[in-house]
């Protein structure tokens, strides 16, 4: 098994998965080595630039990739994640589905540890905003901060990151890395509500940025995953952006449901009673292969190297039988976004320019990005090596 694009830095290994065992390497002299298997890519670092061409027969490629589009954009349209044998990304489609990698499992979610009561929240209302809104990758595709920038016209939004910063956090704490530490969960524990928007618009791509809140006991307000109904941890216990026409009417939601308790606490009723009715979501962390931050399982990149290791050798026993593999191919819903979208308000204030901005970015390159993965399947297809003019060539081919 060969890390194509090394994610693990291991020289060499050998991994045992079950009964099974596969020797797992990021050294590339065993490219042409008869047993040779499998060819393990990392999506944030695939590129073009060198691929175990010509492929074999036997060559079985698989995909770990968790993050969002925003990292590689040609690996979400369906020539190039079709390339794929085996996939483990945040789709619930895919092989090994990442979806809850950033939950820790059901107790988290119980725990009380950070809850702040409601009668003190009401308190810090007297120098607190309603709603918080922390975050440093500023104009990604899913194009968050203009939706922001405009739901601030219409409620106050305390803001701590780089982006639309309006309050600054304590200096140890102002680095990224602290977005974990006890100090700022105390901080962000203290809101009634949380902005939680992901930096991209997938099905099933939920960050910590969801799973944080409720944690700490703070309702989200969301925009990300069209499918995060799915794994809510019950019926009611986030509010949808997508569910309102216009910030002004999320704004005044808030407000109605800042004004009463009742309104507000039927947010945080399963989470005092530590009830999660999602059966799904339950499912879902009870058979996962892997754990998150918990020693005592596999992590989910072993969970990526022993799912591949575990089909080579179903297949090698069937060949051993004489009967033919089992063909496994990943599918567009592997690994799937839709185009980014920008948000148009009529306010003044999201009308002003931002010429500079990295926001008119995200549509063009998505449209380049089909190209790109158009150009690379034709070439992959052909099955011989290519260089990167050649590559290039082709996606600006008229």
């Amino acid at each position: 098994m060969l890390w194509w694009s090394p994610l693990t830095g291991e020289t060499g290994r050998l991994g045992q998965c079950g009964a099974d065992a596969c020797f797992f390497t990021i050294n590339r002299t065993y490219w042409h080595h008869p047993m040779t298997k499998a060819f393990l890519f990392y999506g944030t670092d695939f590129n073009i630039e060198s691929l175990p061409l010509p492929r074999k027969a036997h060559h079985e490629w698989a995909l770990f990739h968790e993050e969002s589009p925003k990292n590689n954009y040609k690996l979400f349209h369906k020539p190039v994640i079709t390339l794929f044998n085996y996939t483990a990304t945040f789709s619930r489609h895919s092989h090994l589905p990442l979806t809850t990698q950033y939950l820790e499992g059901v107790e988290v979610l119980k725990s009380l540890r950070y809850l702040v009561p409601l009668q003190s929240k009401n308190n810090l209302r007297k120098r607190l905003a309603p709603l918080v809104y922390v975050q440093s990758d500023c104009d990604p595709p899913s194009d968050r901060d203009s939706y922001v920038r405009e739901l601030m016209t219409y409620i106050e939004v305390d803001s701590y990151g780089e982006c639309l910063r309006n309050k600054d956090l304590p200096q140890q704490l102002k680095n990224p890395a602290s977005m974990d530490a006890d100090g700022f969960y105390r901080i962000i524990a203290q809101y009634k509500f949380i902005l939680a928007f992901e930096n991209a618009v997938c099905d099933d791509y939920i960050t910590e940025k969801f799973w944080r809140p409720l944690k700490l006991g703070v309702v989200p307000v969301y925009y990300g995953s069209p499918s995060i109904a799915d794994w809510l941890p019950s019926n009611r216990s986030a509010i949808l952006v997508s569910e309102f026409s216009h910030p002004r009417e999320l704004a005044s939601y808030i407000r109605q449901l800042d004004y009463d308790d009742r309104l507000y606490e039927a947010y945080v009723e399963w989470k005092l009673k530590g009830e999660i009715s999602n059966q799904r979501l339950l499912a879902t962390l009870r058979e996962r292969k892997w754990g998150v931050q918990d020693i005592n399982q596999d992590n989910y990149i072993d969970a990526f190297e022993c799912m591949v290791c575990s089909k080579v050798w179903d297949n090698i026993r069937l060949q051993e039988k004489g009967l033919p593999p089992k063909k496994w191919k990943a599918e567009v819903t592997h690994l799937s976004c839709p185009e980014p979208t920008t948000f148009a308000f009529s306010s003044p204030v999201t009308l002003a320019p931002r010429r500079n901005s990295l926001r008119e970015m995200w549509m063009p390159s998505f449209q380049q990005s089909k190209k790109e993965a158009q150009a690379l399947r034709w070439l992959v297809d052909r099955n011989q090596n290519f260089s990167t003019q050649e590559f290039w060539a082709l996606v600006f081919k008229e």
